[in-house]
């Protein structure tokens, strides 16, 4: 099961704790704590459940404890299951909320924090202010048994993805998939099937993923964005990103689901 958003389900009873220090968690022998005893916490908050347990987050503003370790976000989700992967992505979006919207932008009040719901409120004008989410798709797209993968200029060295891009605004995401394809690589996409999603902490992205078939044009990568793409066959892909990423789940879809069809036809 992934993490459960709602009302706090145990009082005193068994939780999970998310501690924040300078963009880095808190890991107690290997895992996240059971428990923020003796430490000194701001922003603390209630972000979830995982089958039945309680997870806080909260930020520390204490002395660190003698026995825990401070890991980086991104290498730290990889080795997590889906729920806590979840529970750490919400828990970094609504802290990243918290600091960046105390004050309202149309007034310049204090906002206070609603009681039903994540978003926040301003006691002066009434404008009402939600964490911000970044809709993005991703899109596989396929030709035969070759799979068009490509790099930024940021990646890891020999790191490959699949293309990817954020929604404009009026814009809906069949129509962001096909312009984002074209300006990166200037090909053209048929057959867009929606495969799944994952919210994305860097900062505050919700990854939309779809296959496409490869309809015509050659790769021309798009200056200052794509560093370089190409044609990889399923059986020779280069090195893959991150393995919590939905970029790695989308390309062993196409990969594993390939490879059935081809099965059932041999």
């Amino acid at each position: 099961m992934g993490l459960t958003i709602g009302t706090q389900q145990q009082v005193g009873g068994a939780a999970l704790w998310i501690i924040w220090h300078e963009g880095q968690v808190l890991t107690v022998d290997g895992r996240l704590p059971a428990s923020a005893e003796g430490l000194t916490l701001t922003h603390r908050r209630h972000i979830g459940a995982i089958d039945g347990r309680d997870c806080f987050s909260g930020e520390l503003i204490g002395p660190s404890p003698a026995n825990g370790e401070w890991r980086a976000l991104r290498p730290l989700l990889a080795e997590l299951d889906v729920a806590q992967q979840q529970a750490l992505s919400r828990a970094r979006q609504l802290l990243t909320f918290e600091r960046e919207h105390r004050y309202c932008g149309a007034c310049a009040a204090p906002l206070l924090q609603n009681d039903h719901d994540s978003g926040k409120r301003c006691p002066g004008c009434g404008t009402h202010v939600y964490p911000r989410l970044a809709p993005a798709m991703m899109v596989a797209v396929m030709r035969g048994r070759q799979l068009l993968l490509a790099r930024a200029p940021h990646f890891a060295p020999g790191v490959y993805s699949a293309l990817a891009g954020f929604v404009e605004p009026g814009e809906t995401l069949e129509q962001c998939v096909h312009r984002e394809t074209m300006e990166e690589v200037g090909v053209r996409i048929t057959n867009l099937r929606y495969v799944a999603s994952q919210s994305w902490p860097f900062p505050h992205s919700l990854m939309l993923a779809f296959v496409a078939d490869y309809l015509d044009g050659e790769i021309v990568p798009q200056a200052g964005e794509i560093e370089d793409a190409r044609w990889f066959d399923i059986d020779a892909l280069p090195t893959l990103p991150l393995r919590a990423s939905i970029a790695w789940a989308l390309i062993q879809h196409v990969v594993e689901q390939h490879r059935h069809e081809d099965a059932a036809t041999s």
